[in-house]
Protein backbone atom coordinates (compact mmCIF):
# COMPACT_ATOMS: atom_id res chain seq x y z
CA UNK A 1 0.00 0.00 0.00
CA UNK A 2 1.52 3.72 -1.01
CA UNK A 3 0.21 7.06 0.33
CA UNK A 4 -0.17 8.31 -3.05
CA UNK A 5 -3.77 9.97 -3.24
CA UNK A 6 -5.29 9.74 -6.90
CA UNK A 7 -8.23 11.41 -8.50
CA UNK A 8 -10.13 10.75 -11.42
CA UNK A 9 -12.33 13.32 -12.71
CA UNK A 10 -14.81 11.68 -14.76
CA UNK A 11 -17.38 8.70 -14.41
CA UNK A 12 -17.41 7.34 -17.45
CA UNK A 13 -16.55 3.79 -19.20
CA UNK A 14 -12.74 4.69 -19.14
CA UNK A 15 -12.38 7.10 -16.16
CA UNK A 16 -13.97 4.09 -14.29
CA UNK A 17 -11.44 1.62 -15.43
CA UNK A 18 -8.49 3.42 -15.08
CA UNK A 19 -9.84 4.33 -11.66
CA UNK A 20 -9.98 0.22 -10.95
CA UNK A 21 -6.40 -0.57 -12.00
CA UNK A 22 -5.10 2.04 -9.80
CA UNK A 23 -7.27 0.66 -7.12
CA UNK A 24 -6.33 -2.78 -7.90
CA UNK A 25 -2.59 -1.48 -7.91
CA UNK A 26 -2.63 -1.03 -4.45
CA UNK A 27 -3.87 3.12 -4.70
CA UNK A 28 -6.89 4.94 -2.75
CA UNK A 29 -8.30 6.89 -5.85
CA UNK A 30 -11.54 8.94 -5.47
CA UNK A 31 -13.43 8.86 -9.02
CA UNK A 32 -14.91 12.30 -9.35
CA UNK A 33 -18.35 12.66 -10.85
CA UNK A 34 -20.90 15.34 -11.95
CA UNK A 35 -23.99 13.14 -10.40
CA UNK A 36 -24.18 12.42 -6.63
CA UNK A 37 -26.36 9.92 -7.16
CA UNK A 38 -24.76 8.62 -9.53
CA UNK A 39 -21.20 8.36 -7.04
CA UNK A 40 -23.38 7.33 -4.25
CA UNK A 41 -24.86 3.78 -6.18
CA UNK A 42 -21.30 3.55 -7.31
CA UNK A 43 -20.32 3.38 -3.90
CA UNK A 44 -23.17 1.53 -2.34
CA UNK A 45 -23.04 -1.65 -5.43
CA UNK A 46 -19.07 -0.83 -5.78
CA UNK A 47 -20.01 -1.16 -9.63
CA UNK A 48 -20.52 1.30 -12.15
CA UNK A 49 -23.68 0.42 -14.12
CA UNK A 50 -24.20 2.81 -16.15
CA UNK A 51 -20.68 2.88 -17.28
CA UNK A 52 -19.02 -0.56 -16.68
CA UNK A 53 -21.98 -3.26 -15.62
CA UNK A 54 -20.82 -6.26 -14.79
CA UNK A 55 -17.46 -5.42 -13.60
CA UNK A 56 -17.09 -5.16 -9.37
CA UNK A 57 -14.79 -2.14 -8.44
CA UNK A 58 -12.07 -2.56 -6.01
CA UNK A 59 -12.80 -1.19 -2.48
CA UNK A 60 -10.28 1.40 -2.52
CA UNK A 61 -12.14 3.14 -5.14
CA UNK A 62 -14.76 5.50 -3.96
CA UNK A 63 -16.59 7.67 -6.18
CA UNK A 64 -17.77 10.95 -4.94
CA UNK A 65 -19.27 14.39 -6.68
CA UNK A 66 -17.70 16.78 -3.93
CA UNK A 67 -14.04 18.38 -5.71
CA UNK A 68 -12.49 18.99 -2.33
CA UNK A 69 -13.20 15.40 -1.16
CA UNK A 70 -12.07 14.06 -4.43
CA UNK A 71 -9.14 16.52 -5.14
CA UNK A 72 -8.11 18.36 -1.74
CA UNK A 73 -4.73 15.83 -0.89
CA UNK A 74 -4.82 14.27 -4.42
CA UNK A 75 -1.13 14.04 -6.13
CA UNK A 76 -2.03 12.71 -9.00
CA UNK A 77 -4.97 13.69 -10.94
CA UNK A 78 -6.24 11.84 -14.45
CA UNK A 79 -8.74 13.80 -16.40
CA UNK A 80 -11.18 11.39 -18.22
CA UNK A 81 -14.17 13.85 -19.93
CA UNK A 82 -15.55 14.75 -23.16
CA UNK A 83 -13.46 17.57 -25.17
CA UNK A 84 -16.64 19.71 -24.95
CA UNK A 85 -16.45 19.47 -21.30
CA UNK A 86 -12.40 19.29 -20.38
CA UNK A 87 -11.69 23.06 -19.82
CA UNK A 88 -14.76 23.30 -17.51
CA UNK A 89 -13.71 19.84 -15.78
CA UNK A 90 -10.07 21.86 -15.40
CA UNK A 91 -10.90 24.86 -13.86
CA UNK A 92 -13.41 23.39 -11.52
CA UNK A 93 -10.45 21.35 -10.28
CA UNK A 94 -8.44 24.64 -9.73
CA UNK A 95 -10.13 25.30 -7.03
CA UNK A 96 -9.02 22.65 -4.68
CA UNK A 97 -6.58 20.80 -6.47
CA UNK A 98 -2.69 20.75 -4.86
CA UNK A 99 0.42 23.09 -6.50
CA UNK A 100 2.58 20.26 -6.76
CA UNK A 101 -0.32 17.85 -8.15
CA UNK A 102 0.53 15.76 -11.07
CA UNK A 103 -2.60 15.97 -13.99
CA UNK A 104 -2.75 13.98 -17.08
CA UNK A 105 -5.37 14.04 -19.84
CA UNK A 106 -6.73 10.91 -20.83
CA UNK A 107 -9.34 12.27 -23.32
CA UNK A 108 -8.56 12.07 -27.25
CA UNK A 109 -9.91 15.62 -28.68
CA UNK A 110 -9.35 19.28 -30.20
CA UNK A 111 -10.75 22.38 -28.61
CA UNK A 112 -12.10 24.58 -31.16
CA UNK A 113 -11.81 27.13 -32.12
CA UNK A 114 -7.82 27.83 -32.11
CA UNK A 115 -6.46 24.07 -32.29
CA UNK A 116 -6.06 23.41 -28.41
CA UNK A 117 -4.88 20.24 -27.43
CA UNK A 118 -6.22 19.18 -23.95
CA UNK A 119 -3.11 19.65 -22.52
CA UNK A 120 -2.52 23.18 -23.77
CA UNK A 121 -6.14 23.66 -21.87
CA UNK A 122 -4.73 21.83 -18.34
CA UNK A 123 -1.79 24.57 -18.87
CA UNK A 124 -3.81 27.35 -19.66
CA UNK A 125 -6.19 26.87 -16.48
CA UNK A 126 -3.57 24.73 -14.42
CA UNK A 127 -0.91 26.90 -14.54
CA UNK A 128 2.72 26.10 -13.32
CA UNK A 129 2.10 22.17 -12.43
CA UNK A 130 3.01 19.34 -14.09
CA UNK A 131 1.19 17.93 -17.38
CA UNK A 132 1.06 14.91 -19.13
CA UNK A 133 -1.81 12.89 -21.67
CA UNK A 134 -1.80 9.12 -21.50
CA UNK A 135 -3.02 7.50 -25.29
CA UNK A 136 -2.58 4.62 -26.92
CA UNK A 137 -5.16 1.50 -28.51
CA UNK A 138 -7.39 1.54 -25.26
CA UNK A 139 -10.80 0.07 -25.72
CA UNK A 140 -11.90 0.52 -22.46
CA UNK A 141 -14.47 -2.93 -22.54
CA UNK A 142 -10.78 -4.77 -23.12
CA UNK A 143 -9.00 -3.31 -20.33
CA UNK A 144 -12.18 -4.27 -17.83
CA UNK A 145 -12.17 -7.90 -19.19
CA UNK A 146 -8.21 -7.51 -18.28
CA UNK A 147 -7.08 -8.39 -21.67
CA UNK A 148 -3.36 -7.29 -21.94
CA UNK A 149 -3.28 -3.18 -23.19
CA UNK A 150 -0.28 -0.80 -23.99
CA UNK A 151 -0.83 2.56 -23.36
CA UNK A 152 1.89 5.63 -23.35
CA UNK A 153 2.24 8.30 -20.47
CA UNK A 154 3.81 11.26 -22.33
CA UNK A 155 5.46 14.13 -20.68
CA UNK A 156 8.16 16.73 -20.47
CA UNK A 157 8.31 15.99 -17.10
CA UNK A 158 10.27 12.45 -16.15
CA UNK A 159 9.15 12.28 -12.88
CA UNK A 160 5.19 12.74 -13.70
CA UNK A 161 6.31 9.64 -16.45
CA UNK A 162 7.47 7.95 -13.67
CA UNK A 163 4.65 8.22 -11.07
CA UNK A 164 2.17 7.35 -13.80
CA UNK A 165 4.07 4.51 -14.36
CA UNK A 166 3.67 3.20 -10.43
CA UNK A 167 0.29 4.31 -10.78
CA UNK A 168 -0.78 2.22 -13.38
CA UNK A 169 1.15 -0.17 -14.88
CA UNK A 170 0.18 -3.74 -14.38
CA UNK A 171 0.98 -7.46 -15.96
CA UNK A 172 -2.56 -6.59 -18.11
CA UNK A 173 -1.79 -2.93 -18.14
CA UNK A 174 1.04 -1.91 -20.16
CA UNK A 175 2.76 1.65 -19.61
CA UNK A 176 4.92 3.11 -21.89
CA UNK A 177 6.88 6.27 -21.97
CA UNK A 178 7.41 9.39 -24.14
CA UNK A 179 8.56 12.87 -24.20
CA UNK A 180 6.55 13.72 -27.40
CA UNK A 181 3.55 15.22 -25.37
CA UNK A 182 2.54 16.98 -29.02
CA UNK A 183 2.68 13.90 -31.30
CA UNK A 184 1.50 11.33 -28.66
CA UNK A 185 -1.93 13.52 -28.14
CA UNK A 186 -2.40 14.98 -31.66
CA UNK A 187 -2.11 11.03 -32.78
CA UNK A 188 -4.80 10.11 -30.01
CA UNK A 189 -6.97 12.57 -31.72
CA UNK A 190 -6.29 12.43 -35.19
CA UNK A 191 -6.83 8.33 -35.40
CA UNK A 192 -10.91 9.17 -34.41
CA UNK A 193 -11.29 10.55 -37.71
CA UNK A 194 -10.07 8.00 -39.74
CA UNK A 195 -12.01 4.96 -37.48
CA UNK A 196 -15.28 7.04 -39.57
CA UNK A 197 -13.78 6.48 -42.32
CA UNK A 198 -13.05 2.79 -42.00
CA UNK A 199 -16.70 2.17 -40.42
CA UNK A 200 -17.89 3.29 -43.63
CA UNK A 201 -15.75 1.11 -45.72
CA UNK A 202 -16.80 -1.49 -43.59
CA UNK A 203 -20.57 -1.12 -44.13
CA UNK A 204 -20.20 -0.38 -47.80
CA UNK A 205 -18.33 -4.22 -48.41
CA UNK A 206 -15.00 -3.11 -49.31
CA UNK A 207 -12.29 -5.61 -49.64
CA UNK A 208 -9.09 -6.41 -47.13
CA UNK A 209 -6.96 -4.86 -49.97
CA UNK A 210 -9.08 -1.49 -49.96
CA UNK A 211 -8.95 -1.78 -46.13
CA UNK A 212 -5.33 -1.96 -46.12
CA UNK A 213 -4.76 0.89 -48.52
CA UNK A 214 -7.45 3.57 -46.12
CA UNK A 215 -5.12 2.80 -43.12
CA UNK A 216 -1.94 3.14 -44.15
CA UNK A 217 -2.73 6.31 -46.07
CA UNK A 218 -4.55 7.16 -42.95
CA UNK A 219 -1.29 7.33 -41.30
CA UNK A 220 0.30 9.03 -43.67
CA UNK A 221 -1.74 11.71 -43.51
CA UNK A 222 -2.08 11.71 -39.59
CA UNK A 223 2.35 12.04 -39.47
CA UNK A 224 2.53 14.03 -42.36
CA UNK A 225 -0.28 16.38 -40.46
CA UNK A 226 1.69 16.19 -37.02
CA UNK A 227 4.82 16.64 -38.66
CA UNK A 228 3.84 20.11 -40.33
CA UNK A 229 3.13 21.07 -36.61
CA UNK A 230 6.06 20.42 -35.11
CA UNK A 231 5.59 16.68 -33.77
CA UNK A 232 8.09 13.51 -34.51
CA UNK A 233 6.72 11.42 -37.03
CA UNK A 234 8.47 8.73 -35.56
CA UNK A 235 5.75 8.99 -32.99
CA UNK A 236 2.91 7.88 -35.10
CA UNK A 237 4.38 4.45 -35.58
CA UNK A 238 4.51 4.10 -31.99
CA UNK A 239 1.46 2.61 -29.22
CA UNK A 240 -0.24 6.49 -29.83
CA UNK A 241 -0.46 6.14 -33.60
CA UNK A 242 -0.70 2.91 -35.75
CA UNK A 243 -1.16 0.66 -32.60
CA UNK A 244 -4.57 3.34 -31.84
CA UNK A 245 -5.21 3.65 -35.34
CA UNK A 246 -5.60 -0.28 -36.63
CA UNK A 247 -7.03 -0.68 -32.85
CA UNK A 248 -9.85 1.81 -33.97
CA UNK A 249 -9.86 1.09 -37.17
CA UNK A 250 -10.85 -2.42 -36.88
CA UNK A 251 -12.85 -2.66 -34.06
CA UNK A 252 -16.92 -2.50 -33.59
CA UNK A 253 -16.11 -1.29 -29.94
CA UNK A 254 -14.57 1.74 -31.14
CA UNK A 255 -17.62 4.49 -31.07
CA UNK A 256 -16.37 6.29 -34.16
CA UNK A 257 -16.16 3.45 -36.17
CA UNK A 258 -19.83 2.86 -35.00
CA UNK A 259 -20.90 5.92 -36.07
CA UNK A 260 -19.02 5.50 -39.31
CA UNK A 261 -20.72 2.37 -40.39
CA UNK A 262 -24.22 4.08 -39.30
CA UNK A 263 -23.46 6.60 -41.80
CA UNK A 264 -22.18 4.16 -44.07
CA UNK A 265 -25.75 2.48 -43.75
CA UNK A 266 -27.34 5.46 -45.22
CA UNK A 267 -27.73 7.25 -41.95
CA UNK A 268 -27.21 11.38 -41.56
CA UNK A 269 -24.62 12.84 -39.55
CA UNK A 270 -27.39 13.67 -36.79
CA UNK A 271 -29.48 10.35 -37.39
CA UNK A 272 -26.43 8.22 -36.62
CA UNK A 273 -25.51 10.65 -33.50
CA UNK A 274 -28.58 10.23 -32.03
CA UNK A 275 -28.78 6.57 -32.58
CA UNK A 276 -25.39 5.89 -31.12
CA UNK A 277 -26.30 7.62 -28.17
CA UNK A 278 -22.88 8.36 -27.32
CA UNK A 279 -20.31 11.33 -28.33
CA UNK A 280 -17.58 10.63 -31.16
CA UNK A 281 -15.02 12.83 -30.70
CA UNK A 282 -14.12 12.34 -34.39
CA UNK A 283 -16.73 14.17 -36.08
CA UNK A 284 -16.27 17.62 -34.38
CA UNK A 285 -11.93 16.55 -34.74
CA UNK A 286 -12.97 16.33 -38.73
CA UNK A 287 -14.08 19.93 -38.78
CA UNK A 288 -11.38 21.43 -36.77
CA UNK A 289 -8.78 19.60 -38.68
CA UNK A 290 -9.85 20.25 -41.78
CA UNK A 291 -10.16 24.13 -41.26
CA UNK A 292 -6.20 23.65 -39.96
CA UNK A 293 -4.86 22.29 -42.76
CA UNK A 294 -6.93 24.43 -45.39
CA UNK A 295 -5.18 27.23 -42.97
CA UNK A 296 -1.16 25.71 -43.28
CA UNK A 297 -1.78 24.40 -46.85
CA UNK A 298 -1.20 20.38 -45.52
CA UNK A 299 -3.11 17.70 -47.98
CA UNK A 300 -5.40 15.53 -46.45
CA UNK A 301 -7.61 13.93 -48.64
CA UNK A 302 -9.42 11.18 -46.23
CA UNK A 303 -10.08 14.02 -44.14
CA UNK A 304 -11.45 16.01 -46.97
CA UNK A 305 -13.95 13.63 -47.48
CA UNK A 306 -15.20 13.04 -44.47
CA UNK A 307 -15.93 16.99 -43.58
CA UNK A 308 -17.96 16.63 -47.44
CA UNK A 309 -19.89 13.43 -45.92
CA UNK A 310 -20.55 15.37 -42.51
CA UNK A 311 -21.12 18.53 -42.97
CA UNK A 312 -21.42 19.08 -46.70
CA UNK A 313 -24.19 16.52 -47.41
CA UNK A 314 -21.87 15.18 -50.41
CA UNK A 315 -23.22 11.29 -51.72
CA UNK A 316 -20.94 8.67 -50.02
CA UNK A 317 -20.07 6.89 -52.53
CA UNK A 318 -18.80 9.06 -54.54
CA UNK A 319 -16.83 10.87 -51.85
CA UNK A 320 -15.27 7.47 -50.93
CA UNK A 321 -14.23 7.07 -54.00
CA UNK A 322 -12.65 10.22 -54.53
CA UNK A 323 -10.64 9.57 -51.29
CA UNK A 324 -8.87 6.45 -52.69
CA UNK A 325 -8.12 7.87 -56.12
CA UNK A 326 -7.13 11.15 -55.76
CA UNK A 327 -3.80 10.64 -53.45
CA UNK A 328 -0.29 11.92 -54.10
CA UNK A 329 2.09 9.04 -55.61
CA UNK A 330 4.49 8.80 -52.68
CA UNK A 331 3.99 5.90 -50.40
CA UNK A 332 6.26 7.45 -47.47
CA UNK A 333 7.75 10.81 -47.64
CA UNK A 334 9.66 10.84 -44.68
CA UNK A 335 11.93 8.00 -46.62
CA UNK A 336 11.80 9.89 -49.94
CA UNK A 337 12.23 13.32 -48.64
CA UNK A 338 9.25 14.50 -50.85
CA UNK A 339 6.13 16.31 -49.46
CA UNK A 340 3.52 17.18 -51.17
Amino acid sequence: MTNVAVCVIGAGMFGTVLANIIARNGFEVRLLSRDAGKAADINARHENVSALPGHRLDDKVRATADGREALSDASVVLLSVPSRGFRAAARDAATWLQPDAMVVSTTKGIEAPGFKLMSAVLTDELPGRAVGVLSGPNLAAEIADDQITGTVIASTNPALNAQLQAVLHSHQFRVYSSADVFGVELAGALKNMYAIAAGMASSMGVGQNTRGVLLTRSLAEMSRFGASMGANPLTFLGLAGVGDLFVTCSSPLSRNYQIGALLGQGLGTAAAEQQLGRLAEGINTVRTVKAQADTTGVYMPIVAGLHAVLFEHKPLQRVIVDMMTTEEGVDVEFVTGQMP
